[in-house]
């Protein structure tokens, strides 16, 4: 189940991210826009845009998440293995994406202040860059 799953949220998420999906979602509320007064603009008229746009994005709220679960796995995935085979890395930071906001805020606001400690060091470095692009 998870792997038909994954299959179609990607070959789905792949679909509609294309212009072609959007230009095809137009050409629908084009169509139904014009339908409109064949239809005296009617309140079944109304409900067939309303309950398809509803069941699509109710649909498509599933297909996202699951891509962008994925995707950000992935990318921790990632950012692990660089972690772990970097010499002067903190493997400690290897899986904090599995601890809670205040955690992570806590770590954060911790990194930048040891941060602040190194300021000159890269304001330094700041410079130099700005030398050097200077000079392309």
């Amino acid at each position: 189940m998870d792997r038909f799953f994954t299959l179609i949220a990607t070959h789905v998420s792949r679909a509609v991210g294309q212009p072609f999906a959007f230009v095809a979602a137009m050409g629908i509320i084009c169509v139904w826009g014009v339908t409109g007064p064949v239809f005296g603009y009617s309140d079944t008229w109304q409900l067939v845009i309303n309950t398809g746009t509803t069941i699509i994005t109710f649909l498509m709220v599933f297909v996202i998440q699951n891509s962008q679960n994925r995707d950000a796995a992935a990318m921790q995935a990632k950012l692990d293995e660089l972690i772990r085979t970097q010499q002067d890395a903190r493997n400690a930071f290897i899986g904090i994406e599995h601890l809670t906001e205040v955690q992570i805020e806590k770590i954060r606001a911790a990194l930048e202040s040891e941060g602040e400690a190194q300021e000159e060091a890269r304001l330094e470095r700041h410079e130099s860059v700005d030398r050097f692009l200077k000079r392309l």
